[in-house]
């Protein structure tokens, strides 16, 4: 029997939960990320396809970059302690030890300044999930000449593309050369939560102010912040010692059933010591606040408590 025939016989049925829609629930996401993402975030990255670069395309990544330009480089903007304090290292033990600073602001840009330059600042990174409000899949980066030098002088060249900086200058600066298709419908996204953080200003303090509305209702209630340091605070995740006596997992599953709200406990070293409650972007909000407050009131009444606490 030859190979068509043997392939025309075969009968593969398609799987029964592939023929229905795909329940997707709607919730508060105010766990450390990621975060609810605006209609207006989601229509954008609806829009039409783009091909490689060129034309739209690279007037949709110069604006981007412009933009990111602007957020990461603001002028007279206060530089904000919890970064040096949080990495315990600052940009003078990387300058004497020939090293390079790299700061992770995942949780931070777009809710809280940064000034790249004053810093000293040579590698950073953050991710679209969070502040930004945008679904997660891209991860914006920046690079100082120092760490470009770093870059473009290493003897063994990167495993993969996407470990590959020069690759991907090359397909941000639009090299005619360059073929690899780009994640048009993020980079849509991406540019309009650029756009709506442009609209509220850079210097908008909604995030700290909000982050000391959530930080007072905690304490009234008898709940410790886990970062005793008021200095030291990040305005956009805040991180509670979990209520002693309780299991964190039975609160965040109570609120989550109860509220239809997302938080979250720690990892890693702070696995089952504490609460973490995102307030990021459009999130950010007293109402939203006012929403935890009641939902942890309620959860400590419900949830088991040890008596031996």
């Amino acid at each position: 029997m030859c190979r068509g025939s043997i392939m025309s016989s075969l009968s593969v049925l398609p799987l029964e939960c592939l023929l229905q829609p795909f329940p997707v629930p709607q919730r508060l996401m105010l766990g450390p990320g990621p975060s609810n993402v605006p209609a207006r975030i989601a229509a954008a990255g609806a829009q039409p396809m783009l091909g490689p670069p060129g034309g739209s395309a690279l007037n949709l990544t110069k604006t981007i970059q412009t933009k990111l330009i602007k957020l990461i480089k603001p002028k007279l903007v206060p530089i904000l302690k919890c970064y040096l304090f949080f990495f315990g290292v600052n940009s003078v033990l990387s300058f004497r030890y020939n090293c390079l600073f790299l700061v992770d602001s995942v949780a931070a840009l777009g809710g809280t300044p940064i000034c790249i330059d004053e810093q000293g600042i040579d590698i950073m990174y953050t991710g679209s999930q969070k502040v930004l409000n945008e679904p997660p899949g891209t991860a914006p980066i920046s690079f100082s000449e120092r760490a470009c030098q770093k870059i473009f002088n290493r003897r063994t060249k990167p495993i993969s593309y996407f470990l590959d900086m020069s690759w991907l200058a090359n397909y941000w600066g639009c090299d005619d050369n360059f073929h690899h298709t780009g994640p048009v419908s993020s980079f849509y996204g991406l540019r309009e939560s650029l756009a709506i953080l442009a609209e509220t200003g850079l210097e908008n303090s909604r995030h700290k102010e909000v982050a000391e509305y959530f930080h007072k209702g905690l304490e009234e209630m008898g709940l410790k912040l886990f970062v005793q340091d008021k200095n030291a605070r990040l305005p956009t995740v805040t991180t509670i010692v979990a209520p002693p006596g309780y299991d964190w997992r039975e609160i965040t599953g109570y609120i989550m059933k109860t509220y239809n709200t997302e938080i979250s406990g720690g990892i890693g070293p702070s696995a089952g010591m504490v609460l973490r409650v995102g307030l990021m972007g459009c999130n950010s909000s007293k109402a939203n606040v006012d929403k935890v407050l009641e939902a942890l009131t309620d959860a400590l009444k419900h949830c088991h408590k040890s008596l031996t606490a």
